[in-house]
């Protein structure tokens, strides 16, 4: 058995613990410790999402034993992550801002890296293989860009239990870094890419998002650009899947079960190319409703 079907075969069982509300502490802990005596590399992490399982898990049970080994496992995952210096910020810098708009003075807490290369490290390099750095986001005055920072960190802390994931305030100030650099503005695309990252990962249909960014399974690069259906949660995706295939279906059934004619004119390009089906939609005693598809444009209709 390959190590990739080994965490599959071990993370489907804690899914169905924690599905069963299992209380079963000594099972729990034998197959955590498996996970830790496996050989782990990122493309396993990133393809299993096992820090996921690992994570949730750990926030269901009530066994210290199992918490403390679950929190290991996430420590120690999180090392694999091909970012420079793992040891993170041990130092705080407080850097004051005026607000333009009252003239008082504010602090922002910060984190300092230990090394100054870490500082002096550009956007592009803050991501490496789609992984997430530990270095701190570049500082910034300007007080839209600072909102923008702090509602994204507070859409991060959504998730409960954080022990263990990546600081939501470093990781939001580099999500806001990289969307700001792209647009070199705080315009209307700025913002608007900034609050659809906020309400996707506020979402508390979509766990999954926020904790992959979190854990650094999603990069902030990544997450910085990334698409409101490829953020959208495997619910909504399949939502979007089934009425997509619904509404080729109904484009088939109208283009290959109608019947063609020009007894209809088209209103948005007025040809009459046209095909139409007719269905019985209200009691057996009412006309049948009659649809229309136009053959040149795509357009419907209902004729009543």
């Amino acid at each position: 058995m390959s190590c990739e079907e080994e965490v599959v075969k071990i993370g489907k069982k804690l899914e169905k613990m924690i599905a069963n509300n299992s209380t079963d502490h000594s099972s729990a802990s034998d197959l955590l410790k498996k996970l830790k005596d496996i050989k782990m590399n990122l493309n396993v992490l990133q393809k299993t999402r096992i820090g996921m399982t690992v994570n949730n898990f750990r926030k269901a049970s009530k066994d210290e034993e199992v918490i403390s080994v679950a929190k290991s496992l996430i420590k120690g995952w999180k090392k694999l992550l091909p970012a420079g210096d793992s040891s993170s910020s041990q130092g705080a810098a407080k850097v004051e801002r005026k607000d333009s708009s009252n003239g008082d003075t504010q602090t922002l807490s910060q984190s300092a890296g230990n090394s100054p290369s870490s500082e002096e490290k550009s956007a592009d390099n803050m991501a490496a293989d789609g992984a997430f750095s530990s270095c701190t986001a570049a500082n910034t005055s300007d007080p839209t860009r600072l909102k923008c920072r702090e509602l994204l960190a507070n859409a991060l802390k959504v998730t409960e239990g954080l022990d263990g994931m990546g600081d939501p305030e470093n990781i939001a100030g580099h999500i806001e870094e990289y969307i700001f650099n792209e647009f070199d503005n705080t315009n209307t695309k700025y913002k608007n890419r900034v609050r659809s990252r906020v309400a996707n990962l506020r979402d508390l249909k979509n766990p999954q998002l926020r904790e992959n960014v979190l854990l650094g399974l999603i990069a902030p690069e990544k997450i910085a650009k990334m698409t409101a259906e490829e953020m959208a949660s495997d619910d909504m995706q399949e939502l979007r899947r089934k009425y997509t295939k619904q509404s080729i279906d109904d484009h088939h059934m109208a283009t290959t079960s109608g019947t063609r004619s020009d007894l209809f004119k088209c209103g948005k390009c007025g040809k009459k190319n046209t095909t139409y089906t007719q269905l019985q939609t209200r009691s057996s005693d009412e006309p049948m409703t009659t649809f229309v598809f136009c053959n040149e444009c795509g357009n419907r209709w209902k004729f009543c």
